[in-house]
C-alpha cells in the first residue's frame, strides 16, 4: 500500500472500475465503519454483487485479498493522531485516575452485554435443538479450531467431558485432518471459528464430507464460506474488526453459545447428565485440600 488511506485509493481509482467494482466502491465509503465487520458475502449481498466481485475489487486496490482489505479498512477508519493529542489522552487519564477506570469498566460491560444480547437473538432455537441432538447421538465428538479460537474448543471439550468421555479436544491442524479422515457418519465435529472463513476449516470440511461426517460450526457470519458447507451453524453476536481479532466480547458470545448448547444436550438425558457430573465432581474433589 502507498502513503494514502485505502478510501483516498479507492476515490482515486474510482472512474477505472467496472460497474460491478463502483458498486462496492459506493458502499465502502458510504458505510466505513459498518464495512470492516462483514465477511465477503455479506458485503456481496449488500453490493449485489458476486463474492468474486469482492476480491477482484481487492486485488484492483493492490491487496493480497479480502482480510488485507478488512485491515485497511479498519485503518483508514482510526484516522491519525498527533503526538499531542496523544500526550493529551494520556495527561487526562492520569488527572481522571478512578473516574477513568469506571468508564474503562462500563465500557467494556456494555460491549460483553452486548454481544449477549445480540447472540440471544441471532441464535436459532431450532438449529440448537439439532445440534444438541447430533452431539448426543454422536459415537465420538471432536471438539477443534484455530488460533483464539483454539481455546474455546478446548473450553467446549472442558465443558462436554464433564457429561460424557466420547467428547475430545485435537489442537494441531495436521492431527486434526488425520483425525477427520479415520471418523464415520456416526461422529461429529464441533467447530469454533468466529470467521468461518478459515484456511483450515475449508480443509477439514472436504474431508469430513468426504466421510459423511457432520459439523457443527460456532460462529458469527452463517454465511461465510465455512457457515455454507457446515451442516449447522450457531451463530454468536458480537461486531469484531480486524483490529480486534481475538477481542473478549466475541469470546463472551462463543462462550453463551457453548453454554446454551451443554444445557441443551444435559437436558437430553438430565438423570445421565447429573451421575455423571457428580461422578467428575468427586474425582476432581481429591485435587483440593
Amino acid at each position: 500500500m502507498s502513503g494514502k488511506d485505502i478510501f483516498e485509493i479507492i476515490s482515486s481509482q474510482y472512474f477505472e472500475l467496472t460497474n460491478s467494482e463502483k458498486k462496492v466502491a459506493d458502499y465502502v465509503l458510504a458505510n466505513r465503519i459498518n464495512a470492516q465487520y462483514m465477511s465477503i458475502s455479506e458485503l456481496a449481498e449488500e453490493c449485489e454483487v458476486a463474492d468474486a466481485t469482492i476480491s477482484r475489487f481487492c486485488r484492483r486496490l493492490g491487496l493480497s485479498g479480502y482480510s488485507a482489505f478488512k485491515l485497511e479498512l479498519a485503518k483508514g477508519s482510526m484516522g491519525p493522531r498527533s503526538i499531542t493529542q496523544e500526550s493529551d489522552i494520556r495527561a487526562a487519564v492520569e488527572d481522571e485516575g478512578r473516574k477513568d477506570f469506571d468508564m474503562m469498566c462500563k465500557v467494556r460491560l456494555r460491549e460483553s452485554v452486548s454481544a449477549l444480547e445480540q447472540t440471544a437473538k441471532l441464535i436459532s432455537p431450532s438449529q440448537l435443538r439439532r445440534a444438541a441432538e447430533l452431539l448426543s447421538k454422536a459415537k465420538r465428538v471432536i471438539c477443534m479450531g484455530q488460533g483464539s479460537s483454539m481455546v474455546l474448543a478446548q473450553e467446549a471439550w472442558t465443558m462436554f467431558s464433564t457429561i460424557s468421555p466420547k467428547f475430545t479436544f485435537i489442537s494441531d491442524s495436521h492431527f486434526q485432518l488425520n483425525s477427520v479422515a479415520l471418523m464415520t457418519p456416526e461422529d461429529v465435529i464441533l467447530f469454533i471459528s468466529y470467521s468461518g472463513s478459515t484456511k483450515a476449516f475449508q480443509d477439514i470440511m472436504k474431508i469430513s464430507k468426504e466421510r459423511g461426517v457432520k459439523v457443527i460450526l460456532v460462529s458469527r457470519f452463517p454465511k461465510s464460506p465455512g457457515g455454507q458447507m457446515a451442516d449447522i451453524v450457531l451463530q454468536c453476536g458480537s461486531n469484531e474488526g480486524p483490529l480486534q481479532a481475538g477481542s473478549a466480547s466475541a469470546r463472551i458470545a462463543q462462550i453463551f453459545v457453548l453454554d446454551l448448547l451443554f444445557t441443551e444436550v444435559c437436558g437430553l438425558d438430565p438423570e445421565g447428565s447429573v451421575r455423571n457430573r457428580e461422578l467428575v465432581a468427586e474425582a476432581a474433589s481429591l485435587k483440593h485440600l
